[in-house]
């Protein structure tokens, strides 16, 4: 895959030309978005079908990807089978803090189609910019193995069966150990070799309408959803998954 390249005012920005989707393309085009929000330029992103900010269609040339991002931590997945990308951006900026999370989609000549992103900021389910940052950076989210590696279907099913036990309490859930969940900026995980991801969830919440982004690489399935039904709360669900079983969750709920 080729990536045309630009720079503007010291940014490398990343054109929307692919001569395929290769895993290293994928790589170089979420290294250059990341640069790009430091910038605030997205005139490489003004261009897609569709651009959503928490399910609403907007201007990405109004939206908060547009605004010049401190940025303190990024983590990027890449699924070359979709042709899509997941980046988790955290801002403390006393400014103004967010948690992002945003899906990228390119059609199969490389150009960009669709970016969603969750934005999380005050107001929104247990935000907190500087524990989502602390509790991130103790996690590790390395390369798996190739030989160890999951399947495509084995990361959904895992991260499938944890969304399903919200609405349906028999649902077996391959629960890993250890495992914790960063939910805004509380995190389950003490930093123990026990420690669980089987803490509760609540009962008879449907969550529906998931758009996946997985990268076997790493194990990660990111998953867009409706929380709670239909047009219900704009919530992302992101998995690490290690020989089937769940190691890390992070959420993101827009509820402000």
């Amino acid at each position: 895959m080729v990536l045309g390249i630009e720079r503007i005012k010291g940014f490398a920005i990343v054109s929307p030309v692919m001569a395929a989707c290769t895993y290293e393309a994928l790589q170089n085009a979420t290294s250059n978005y990341v640069a790009s929000r430091g910038s605030g330029q997205v005139d490489t992103l003004a261009s897609p079908t569709v651009y959503t900010e928490n399910y609403k269609t907007v201007d990405v040339k109004s939206g908060v990807l547009a605004k010049p991002l401190k940025i303190d931590n990024s983590r990027s997945t890449h699924d070359t089978t979709n042709c899509a990308s997941y980046t988790e951006l955290i801002i403390t900026d006393k400014a103004h803090p967010y948690v992002i999370g945003t899906q990228i989609h390119y059609t199969e000549d490389g150009k960009i189609s669709k970016v969603d992103s969750i934005v999380t900021d005050q107001g929104d389910w247990l935000f907190n910019a500087t524990g989502t940052l602390y509790w991130a950076k103790q996690e590790s989210w390395a390369t798996i193995p190739e030989a160890s590696r999951d399947t495509r279907e084995t990361i959904q099913k895992a991260a499938d069966a944890y969304l399903d036990l919200f609405n349906n309490k028999n649902v077996v859930v391959p629960w890993g150990t250890p495992c914790a969940r960063l939910e805004g900026g509380s995190y389950t995980g003490k930093n123990s070799p026990t420690d669980s991801c089987n803490v509760g969830v609540p009962s008879g919440v449907p969550i529906v309408n998931r758009r996946y982004v997985i990268d076997e690489t790493v194990g990660a399935v990111d998953a867009f959803v409706d929380f709670n039904g239909a047009n219900g709360i704009p919530d992302s669900h992101e998995f690490r998954i290690q020989a089937g079983k769940i190691r890390y969750v992070h959420t993101m709920s827009v509820t402000g």
